[in-house]
């Protein structure tokens, strides 16, 4: 269970985990439910819970001297080792929550220092093995990285987005190392969802709309038409749109901006969709807007 900001407090409960990003509005607890008895735990910092097929996990590495690189080159050998260690080697999804993500300048932006940190974490990957990934930037001044994932026993398949370039193949200009994640992954079982990364007025490789939040939102919500088309490709039972089946989270940079993305998404979604609007950084300073989901 995962909940956001102060509508959410600390749990003791390994299951329960606290977002600290703030709702605009409701704030839904965002629950993900198996299909048999679940273990869980708490082992060297790391929350954890699991059945005979999934694995999620989360942990919290405070910034210490060696900066936000460090911490995220220790956050995912931690998290790579664990998942193996239990039996579930093939990572998901993860969701990543730092802040200050676009404090810096050119390579010291810390946004590619901890893309720096999450490759040297994660080690000798394939790329057809990376997972869907949001990293986001918190807005409480904490300079602690939080990390959860979820993982299985066997590989699901990555999904790229036609529209975009892979963000593994990002030129140099984006910093030293590419960001280390899939545009969406299919899990291996077919009745699970379509997991989706964090998604944003991203062409190619460039931002598009610097200045209108409402343009962005229709370019991202084009972008989700193609990725999710391409899934379809893959898995032919999927819903072609979203629907009240699926789960969003829209992060959105400037808090006056909340209520005009409110009105704008009642625009490209179906009322029956569940979202929750959080205030939070996105990880390129001209992007207002950024979504990721479940489909």
């Amino acid at each position: 269970m995962i909940g956001f900001g102060d509508a959410m407090p600390a749990h003791a409960d390994p299951r329960c985990l606290r977002v600290p990003l703030q709702a605009f509005g409701p704030a839904p607890l965002e629950v993900w439910r198996a299909r048999g008895p679940v273990s869980y735990g708490m082992d060297g910092g790391v929350r954890w819970a699991q059945d005979d097929a999934l694995h999620f996990g989360a942990i919290e590495i405070p910034e210490a001297a060696g900066g936000l690189e460090a911490a995220s080159a220790e956050a995912y050998a931690t998290l790579s080792a664990f998942v193996a260690a239990r039996g579930f080697p093939s990572l998901l999804r993860s969701w990543n929550y730092l802040d200050a993500i676009t404090e810096g300048d050119d390579d010291d932006e810390r946004y590619r220092r901890f893309c720096i940190g999450r490759a040297a974490g994660l080690g000798d990957v394939a790329i057809g093995t990376l997972p869907a990934a949001t990293a986001i930037g918190r807005r409480d001044g904490t300079r602690t990285l939080q990390v959860y994932w979820l993982a299985a026993r066997t590989p699901g398949t990555p999904v790229e987005n036609p529209r975009q370039v892979s963000a593994y193949r990002y030129p140099r200009r984006y910093g030293p190392q590419s960001p280390s994640f899939a545009r969406a992954m299919l899990p291996p079982s077919d009745d699970m969802p379509l997991l989706l990364s964090g998604t944003a007025s991203v062409v190619g490789h460039e931002s598009k709309h610097h200045d209108c939040v409402e343009s962005q939102l229709a370019e991202t919500f084009a972008n989700f038409d193609s990725l999710i088309d391409a899934a379809r490709t893959l898995r032919p039972t999927l819903p072609a749109r979203f629907g009240a089946a699926s789960r969003l989270k829209v992060y959105v940079r400037d808090a006056d901006a909340m209520p005009l993305v409110a009105r704008t998404l009642a625009t490209h979604l179906d009322p029956s969709v569940p979202r929750v609007l959080l205030h939070a950084a996105v990880c390129r300073r001209e992007l207002r807007v950024e979504i990721d989901g479940i489909l």
